[in-house]
This record gives C-alpha cells, structure tokens and sequence, in this order.
C-alpha cells in the first residue's frame, strides 16, 4: 500500500505516539500488529476514536517495508510547511534563532537535525526547495515526533530568505573549515541569531557563506575526522542555546 497524495505513513512508537500527544486530528488510522503491546498508545488511540486496523506482521509490511515498524504505522496527513512569512513575523516578537539548511540531501540527517532543534526548543528550521532533502516519511521517523514540536519552512531561495531575516536584526553564522573561522569555544554569540549548515562534503555554498557575519569551527583534538551535519548541530544548537538564555536572562533583568 502508498499513502494516498494527501497523506503519509508514519511509523514507529515514538512518531506515532508523539503525534497521537500532540495533533490526534491529523490521524485518520492506525494499523497495529496483532502482538502490540504499549497502553498509552492504545488509550490515545481510544481517546480520539482513531481507526484501527490489527494486521499480521506480513501485513503491516506490505503496508511499508521498513525494518523499524515497531508493530504500527499510522495514516497521517500531508507534512505542511510553515509560510516563511510567518516565520517572519516570529521574528519580530519571539525571535526563534533560524536554522537555515544549505544542501542537505540525506534524510536521516534531516529528521536528526528537525529531532535536535526540538528538543532544545527555541529554533525554527528553513530548508530549500530545490537541491535539498524534503520532509518525507524516513524524515518524519528519524525525527521521531520532533516535527511536531518546530517549524520547518521551505523556500525557493535560501540566499533571500537569510537576506529577509537580517532585515529584522538578525546575526548570521555559519560552521565552516577555514583558516579565518572562530573557535566555537571563543566565540560570543549575537542575537537575534540564524545559523547556516551545509552538506558534510561541500559544505556552504560561496552564494550562501558570503552572507555569514561570524564562521564558527568546531573545535576537535582528537582524530582527523569531522562531524556529520546532525553531530554538527546538535553541538552548535547546544552551544546556541545556552548562551541564547545567558543573554535574555541577562536583558530581563536590566528591564526588571
């Protein structure tokens, strides 16, 4: 079985239980393996009056071929990108620090980083529309319900929509390999801030790193390796978080 156009297979525990917590309308079935065990995932599905449907573990393959079924799979609605105007708008009040994705081809590494950026809370993510990984079904289970939780815009030119958030005070960094790049360690982040990551192979493009006001490395003593994008992230969105508090907490303050 496909899902139908306006429709995706989400599956694993995690996915599913994550969206049955956070949007139950967007279900319109379940299909569980006759040996499925997990009451909280039983109970939402109840909750919500959600169909289901018991099926063999041969049957729930044919529905979609995946080695990490976990015994469900769910019927969900399309994945629906966030205008970036609203983003925008975000901007000018919240001021989320945007992740902006230059290259990124691997869906494993897509749902990682949509998985980080969740669970630090804070970030808004936009990716390309053309040359890039989309949000798909592998995307949504490597996320493993951080979708729900984050914005994730798609735009035809990444190079405009950073432009467009400078307009509204935001900094630009990105990480990249060169001599002039900072240690991350030494560096004192400014914000509002937009972060850019590119593929592990190119890197940013030149159209795209001529728009950073900061280059960041990660700073490595040990083998002669480099992070993969979804290591790199996480690292940075670690970093950007705890200074990101610092600087707020620090600004209420003066106000208070």
């Amino acid at each position: 079985m496909k899902a139908k156009g306006d429709s995706m297979l989400l599956y694993g525990k995690n996915s599913v239980l994550e969206r049955l917590k956070a949007k139950p309308k967007s279900i319109r079935r379940i299909f569980l393996h006759n040996n499925f065990e997990m009451p909280i995932i039983k109970n939402l599905v109840k909750q919500n009056n959600i169909p289901v449907e018991h099926l063999s573990f041969r049957e729930l393959c044919k529905i979609k071929r995946d080695q990490n079924l976990q015994g469900i799979i769910a019927e969900v609605e399309r994945f629906v990108y966030s205008p970036f105007g609203e983003l925008l708008n975000q901007a000018q009040n919240k001021k989320p620090t945007f992740i902006f994705l230059n290259k990124i081809f691997d869906p494993q590494n897509l749902g990682g980083i949509i998985r980080t950026a969740a669970c630090f809370g804070g970030f808004a993510i936009v990716i390309p529309k053309f040359k890039a990984c989309a949000v798909n079904e592998t995307v949504l289970h490597v996320a493993s319900g951080g979708e729900n939780y984050i914005s994730v815009s798609r735009v035809s030119n990444l190079s405009n929509a950073i432009i467009s958030v400078k307009k509204y005070g935001y900094w630009i960094a990105g990480a990249v390999v060169a001599e002039d790049a900072d240690d991350l360690n030494s560096v004192s982040l400014p914000f509002p801030l937009g972060l850019v990551l590119g593929s592990e192979g190119k890197g940013i493009q030149y159209a795209v790193q001529k728009h950073l006001d900061i280059k960041m490395r990660i700073p490595m003593k040990g083998a002669n390796l480099s992070f993969n994008v979804t290591g790199a992230c996480a690292i940075l969105c670690y970093e950007i978080a705890k200074q990101r508090s610092d600087v707020y907490e620090k600004q209420e303050a003066k106000i208070s």
